[in-house]
């Protein structure tokens, strides 16, 4: 297969699934042309995933495909924007049409979950495997003014602590490789983007910082407290975690540090209790009050029931550059 049989599949692919309204030109010209719709403002966000640091080399293509654009999606549910365009680049050693049309079915099916529509992109030769999207989400104009929305520096000292779903699932997938049970797996390779939650978190009163959970969850409550100038403080039996996950001897440092979660982390006033369950029950995703945000010097400290501070690795998440480093 060459690059352009495969920009032509792609394009009789995306004629089978809908544009969203406001794309006035998408795949086929040198570049697409966007109309966003008044009273909202542009949400974008990009990622890369490359073989073998993103996702292991063994990974099936529909999963490679699928994952590609759900970490994306991902980022605009922590801003509580509502999925629009996105652009893609390709690079391989090489397409093989097999493995290829594999691969856009996984995209494809995380597009169709997000209701986006793929507008254009790059296809290249590559040593190894890398794709990158550029994802654009829409919010009211109102919600992304000034310091309102779900911002990462919008915590404030009072605040609660509140994660979504369970943790530690993805990376314990990542060190069982093939050994791990399929359900298991599916926590990896084919993570749920909380597009409806953020949404509705949005609108709760009070809501303070967001951010979704890709580095680990220390690392990424680490950028709230940074961004808000908060101490966060977790209680260590608040942690959700899957049966799973808890039988493992360090299961509790895999849900602080695993990452590949791509659950939402944030805080919220604690008079907004009642809202932040009303929004985790009409969404139907888990939400679970974890620990608190305080004033003081900021970072995330880790409490056991005795209120003694858990130690965790001083690198708490992922960080691409320092893990080359050592």
């Amino acid at each position: 297969m060459g690059e352009f049989d495969f920009i032509g599949r792609l394009q009789q692919r995306l004629a089978e699934q809908p544009f969203n309204a406001g794309i006035d030109v998408g795949i086929g010209d040198d570049a697409a042309i966007l109309s966003p719709p008044p009273d909202h403002r542009l949400v974008v966000t990009a990622d890369t995933l490359n073989a073998g640091v993103h996702f292991p080399h063994c990974t099936a293509p529909y999963d490679i495909g699928y994952k590609t654009l759900a970490v994306n999606l991902s980022d605009l549910a922590a801003m509580g924007a509502e999925p629009w365009a996105c652009t893609l680049t390709v690079g391989l050693p090489s397409l093989d049409p097999a493995w290829m049309e594999s691969w856009l079915d996984g995209f494809l099916a995380a597009a169709q979950l997000g209701g986006i529509t793929l507008i254009g992109g790059d296809t290249t030769r590559a040593p190894f495997a890398t794709f990158g999207v550029t994802a654009m989400g829409l919010l009211p104009s109102d919600a992304a003014a000034g310091n309102g929305g779900l911002r990462r520096a919008n915590a404030l000292a009072g605040d609660d602590v509140w994660v979504s779903g369970e943790l530690g699932g993805a990376a314990l997938a990542l060190r069982l490789g093939e050994a791990a049970p399929a359900d298991l797996r599916l926590r990896l390779d084919r993570p749920i983007p909380r597009l409806a939650l953020g949404s509705a978190l949005r609108l709760v009163p009070d809501i303070g910082g967001c951010c979704d959970v890709s580095d680990g969850l220390l690392a990424d409550l680490g950028h709230i407290a940074m961004a808000s100038g908060v101490r966060i403080e977790l209680d260590a039996d608040r942690i959700p975690m899957g049966m799973d996950v808890r039988s493992v001897s360090d299961g509790l440092m895999l849900a602080l540090t695993g990452g590949d979660d791509y659950e939402l982390a944030f805080t919220a006033a604690a008079s907004a209790r009642e809202q932040v369950l009303a929004a985790g029950e009409e969404t139907g995703v888990a939400v679970t009050r974890i620990g608190r945000a305080l004033g003081g010097e900021p970072g995330v400290h880790v409490l056991d029931p005795m209120g003694r501070e858990v130690p965790v690795p001083p690198r708490a998440g992922w960080d691409h550059f320092a893990a080359t480093a050592d």
